[in-house]
């Protein structure tokens, strides 16, 4: 397992920075929310791609990939009855791949609930399969270009759409590609009501990333989450991707964070 820290939580920081910190905390990776480089990734230029992929390696720091994917421009929409606002969300998930293969990056994470989310009105079915129908057309790209694409199952107080890690899976084996797999994030399993060992062991061939947070929103080990059994979960089932840091709050500063982040981990993994 490699340890890594999203950066968003970095606010104001410029990535460089970012970089550096992770690789003094111990972190071997940082994973890049794309709206904190630009509002639109087509805009950052092959030499400022180059550059940031350069700081990433001057630090000793890999770049995991890309989260957050949708936040901006506005109106991106995987599963939207409208052609054209599809057609302009699949343009820019090729977009996202190019810039998450430019700078070496591994995984690229389906989360942003609000692009996603079954509105009332919409069929279900015609939903799911405009998502597959956009998923399907990414994952192929994505492939060529040496990225994966990672389904996050996210709790029902934030979206409607792909709640657990079956649903997900469900969604994995129907795009039916090498490149379209599982993530799990603790916080939204412990959210639904789920058991995350039991999760990590019944979908273990489908996991190639984890998000490590608390059901609290902060930091792993800081709400009520019961941690040991779930780094046990991974061992047993051997799995070898990144436990990436994700937090929802700021307080009170990202080192902070950051820091008390993975020496819980570190901790429990070395146990």
């Amino acid at each position: 397992m490699k340890l890594a820290i999203c950066n968003e939580m970095f606010e104001d920081w410029k990535i460089e920075d970012v970089f550096d910190c992770a690789s003094q905390l111990g972190y071997q990776a940082v994973e890049i929310a794309p709206f904190t480089l630009a509002d639109d990734v087509r805009d950052i230029s092959t030499r400022e791609r180059s550059r940031i992929k350069k700081a990433a390696a001057e630090s000793k720091v890999e770049i995991a990939g890309l989260h957050w994917l949708l936040v901006s421009p506005k109106g991106l929409y995987v599963n939207h009855p409208d052609d054209a606002i599809r057609q302009e969300t699949l343009d820019y998930f090729y977009a996202l791949i190019d810039l998450c293969a430019d700078l070496d990056g591994e995984v690229m994470v389906i989360g942003s609930p609000q692009q996603r989310s079954v509105q009332e009105g919409w069929s279900a079915d015609r939903t799911w399969n405009y998502a597959k129908e956009t998923f399907s057309q990414s994952a192929a790209y994505a492939q060529d270009k040496g990225v994966t694409l990672c389904m996050e199952p996210l709790s029902d107080n934030q979206t409607n759409f792909i709640n657990t890690p079956a649903q997900a899976v469900e969604m994995i084996q129907q795009v039916d590609n090498p490149n379209f797999r599982l993530i799990l994030d603790v916080c939204s399993t412990a959210n639904q009501g789920l058991d995350m060992p039991t999760e990590i062991q019944e979908f273990s061939e489908h996991l190639v990333h984890f998000h490590t947070n608390d059901n609290n929103l902060y930091l792993p080990g800081s709400g009520d989450v019961d941690y040991p059994p779930i780094i046990e979960a991974l061992k047993a089932v051997e799995f070898d991707g990144y436990l990436s840091t994700e937090v929802f709050k700021f307080e009170p500063d990202p080192v902070t964070i950051a820091s008390r982040s993975i020496q819980f981990l570190r901790d429990l993994i070395e146990s």
